[in-house]
């Protein structure tokens, strides 16, 4: 079985996202003013600026599910707020990587080959930020800071307990590309080497030299979820698909076997990096 988002869809969930965005900050309003709390003062006691209060209650930013609990907490809401947790999580994404985000936190193994940009997963914040700004047509600065928002917060994955077992393998033309200028491309290689000394990461290159290569058909990633199913998801031109038969996924965790073989080792691919850096 394999579920695709498109753009009608796309542009239909979208919208019922802010939605939900919406109607969860004027409950938080709500509730806030019901409290007898200033804006300032609830910020102070969940840790943000009274403008980022504004933000939340007019729905131009999504809040994590900690600052949910946290302002559920202050305003003695009794879980009028936390009901909203997993809507408004989901709402952050685009809906085509919705279904991935969710699969990613239950994920015991995940497997990505990239051949245009840094794994999202794996990039720093001026990364994101360069790379949104450049999609056609532009997105809303709204959207821009919820994406990065997001993109963040899905990077704990690195820290999770247990370590989930994490490779990526990339073309060496994704590590030279200066998306951003270079500093962002030096600031986005220092932060490869310090995540590739994980325990549970492994980063590999692809040189341009290399003359055989199984991931001519793209980008993919494959992830292991905690019962032991796996799903090949791909992504492309605003669209995506992710893979749950039980055949085609194990053909490309099959796949990027063979590309991970044909790349350069873990050590040898930070070495690489280094040496890129030396270039800059």
């Amino acid at each position: 079985m394999t579920e695709v988002a498109g753009d009608a869809g796309q542009a239909a969930a979208d919208t019922s996202g802010q939605g939900v965005v919406a109607a969860f900050g004027q409950t938080l309003k709500t509730l806030r003013v019901r409290a007898g709390l200033e804006r300032e003062e609830f910020g102070r006691r969940i840790g943000y600026s009274a403008s980022t209060v504004a933000s939340y209650e007019q729905g131009r930013r999504i809040p994590s599910p900690r600052t949910i609990e946290r302002a559920d907490e202050v305003l003695d809401a009794g879980g009028l707020l936390t009901v909203w947790k997993e809507q408004v999580e989901r709402a952050q994404y685009p809906v085509f990587f919705q279904g991935m985000a969710a699969l990613e936190k239950e994920a015991i193994e995940l497997l990505s080959y990239d051949t245009l940009v840094v794994k999202g997963l794996l990039q720093t914040e001026e990364y994101m930020r360069a790379v949104l700004s450049m999609r056609r047509p532009p997105l809303i600065q709204e959207t821009t800071e919820q994406r990065v928002a997001a993109r963040l917060a899905r990077q704990d994955i690195f820290d999770r307990q247990p370590s989930p077992l994490l490779s990526f393998v990339m073309d060496e033309s994704v590590l030279r590309r200066p998306l951003g200028g270079k500093d962002v491309l030096r600031g986005q290689l220092e932060h490869l080497l310090l995540v590739g000394h994980k325990r549970n990461v492994e980063i590999q290159v692809i040189p341009l030299d290399c003359e055989e290569s199984a991931g001519v058909d793209g980008p993919f990633t494959v992830v292991t979820r905690d019962d032991g199913k796996k799903f090949a998801y791909t992504e492309a031109q605003g669209t995506s698909t992710l893979q749950t038969d039980p055949q085609q996924a194990a053909l490309a965790a099959a796949r990027y076997g063979i590309i991970r073989s044909q790349a350069l080792t873990p050590r040898e691919s930070l070495e690489f990096i280094e040496r890129l850096l030396g270039e800059l």
